[in-house]
């Protein structure tokens, strides 16, 4: 039998109280499956800047190629001592350092839940190493420079090879899903580098004459999101565009605090919850740790295709049932109104995973 070894990245904040909650909710999935999975506890954040004065040490990145997947905890890169600041933060370097090139975000509605925009159930594709994010498309460098104290100049890279890469993946997962694809763009202002983007993901739409396709303007479709989320099922697009997004369809559905998200490229994935650490109630056993127990069921998701597993699907299944049974019932954190702990939360999540019969 496989021992699937899983990384462990707690982070800052309330990293370590989410993150240690989300643990101990899938080794009971784990133990009730019949899967044996190794935990394994990796410096990063400050964390990694006590041990190592780096808050993302080499020992790290490097024990990570050595897992099958991981979970990244929030990390609270804005008050790291300002050597580091300068530096990727901890999930951007991840990133860019292994070549995690798709952030794959869903937005769904949730049982207990209020939703602005009734029913939806949509994923977003984000391109993760390119587009216009100065720090991460560069093989080195940030890409701005400042030319004089009242100018400052930026850059954005656009690649086939990026643009084909999570085109197909998007494409894919639309072939297991509702068979729709959104190519988001800004091709008729950036019509060199959007309309590169948009010109590649048709043609690989070519590919998957199954699927329907149609394209919208970045500052349209946020409007369309709003309007009529529940019509859209895969999105593709660009790295900034797929952040503003992706942030815009976890509030409408809820709260951007439960969105769960992976990066992934072929061979790793990284499980990473899209909210911030809340320094402010670090500490206190308050934290939601939905965010980062849906990611890691987007993991085991993940693995258990890559592996051929269907017991890590099985896995994840457990958990999000519980979790969402844990909501319906009422079982709720402070943030949503409820009074239970994060601790707590994970209990009761652990319990009805506890009472469900395989089938």
């Amino acid at each position: 039998m496989t021992v699937y070894r899983l990384g462990v990245l707690a982070g800052d904040g309330i990293g370590p109280e989410i993150v240690s909650a989300t643990v101990d909710v899938f080794k009971a999935a784990a133990y009730k499956v019949g899967v044996e999975i190794e935990w394994i506890d990796l410096p990063m954040g400050w964390e990694g800047i006590k041990q190592h004065n780096d808050p993302l040490p080499e020992v790290t990145t490097k024990a990570l190629e050595n897992t099958h997947g991981w979970i990244l905890g929030p990390h609270d890169s804005a008050a790291y001592p300002p050597e580091h600041k300068v530096k990727l933060n901890p999930s951007g370097a991840l990133r860019h350092t292994l070549d995690l090139f798709a952030n794959i975000r869903p937005a769904k509605t949730m049982p207990g839940i209020k939703s602005v925009v009734g029913e939806a159930n949509l994923v977003i594709f984000r391109e993760n190493t390119e587009g216009f994010y100065a720090d991460r498309n560069m093989f080195a460098g940030h890409g701005e420079w400042q030319i004089t104290e009242d100018v400052v100049v930026t850059s954005g890279v656009f690649t086939r090879k990026a643009v084909e890469r999570i085109a197909h993946a998007a494409f894919k997962m639309a072939m297991k899903r509702h068979k729709k694809v959104t190519i988001v763009h800004k091709a008729n202002v950036l019509r060199l580098s959007t309309g590169l983007f948009l010109k590649v993901c048709r043609e690989v739409a070519e590919q998957y004459p199954e699927v329907a396709v149609d394209d919208y303007h970045i500052d349209a479709m946020a409007a369309h999101l709003v309007r009529r989320a529940k019509d859209f099922d895969v999105i593709v697009t660009e790295n900034m565009y797929g952040d503003i997004l992706s942030d815009l369809a976890g509030e409408l559905v809820g709260s951007l605090g439960l969105s769960p998200s992976i990066n992934s490229n072929e061979k790793l994935a990284m499980a990473q919850a899209a909210h911030g650490s809340a320094p402010d109630i670090a500490g206190l056993n308050l934290g939601n740790p939905t965010g980062i127990m849906l990611s890691t069921v987007m993991l085991m998701e993940w693995l258990a295709e890559r592996h051929h597993d269907s017991k890590l699907e099985e896995i994840g299944k457990l958990v999000e049932q519980g979790l969402y049974q844990s909501l319906k019932d009422g079982v709720k954190t402070k943030d949503l109104g409820g009074n239970a702990s994060t601790s707590e939360f994970a209990e009761a999540i652990s319990e009805r995973i506890d009472q469900t019969v395989l089938s």
